[in-house]
């Protein structure tokens, strides 16, 4: 019999949880699930870590950051994208993690990544905790004009959040140079 299968009934009974607050969230859910079969096996050998709910405190975001992005096209209409920032334990530190652009982005996507974030940042040895954020914006045929009023529009709500002491984006698919000078130039 194998670890996890051994905790079968504590891993379920934890996604449980997990699912009542995150059931649309299938991107989310999956992570959490993989993370939760190779952690619970751990955590009920080691009561201290259970009792201290290390895992029900790190699935839950510390902060999530939903916002519309309005920008001017080059035809002089106006758009609305979705701007997101979700930020997940900053125990030793900022958040940090990437800026996506792309159609396919959501909360749930955003959720899963920042939540994988957390355990890369956490192997670098450096003090930092995880994040993730974008938006559905999809930079691929706009001209500069429109991805820099994007990303001027994207930014002015998203500086209020951000620092080198608090949360600190980085590029990730669809936010490249271009994007990052727009944003933080």
């Amino acid at each position: 019999i194998n670890m996890s299968s051994k905790y079968q009934a504590q891993i379920d009974a934890f996604m449980e949880k997990v699912k009542a607050t995150n059931g649309h969230e299938a991107e989310f859910l999956q992570a959490v699930h993989e993370v939760a079969e190779a952690v619970i096996p751990f955590m009920e050998e080691n009561p201290k870590y259970k009792a201290a709910k290390i895992l029900d405190r790190i699935v839950e975001p510390e902060r999530t950051i939903i916002f519309r992005v309005p920008w001017l096209d080059d035809k002089g209409e106006i758009q609305v994208n979705r701007g997101y920032r979700v930020e997940f334990n900053s125990a030793i530190g900022p958040y940090k993690g990437g800026l996506r652009f792309h159609p396919s982005v959501n909360l749930s996507i955003l959720k899963f990544l920042g939540f994988e974030q957390i355990f890369k940042n956490s192997l670098t040895t450096l003090p930092m905790g995880g994040g993730k954020g974008g938006s559905d914006f999809d930079p691929k045929g706009k001209s500069d004009n429109e991805v820099m009023k994007f990303c001027q529009s994207f930014m002015t709500e998203l500086s209020r959040h951000i620092g080198a002491d608090t949360d600190v984006p980085a590029g990730d698919i669809g936010v490249g140079g271009r994007e990052i000078g727009y944003m933080f130039g």
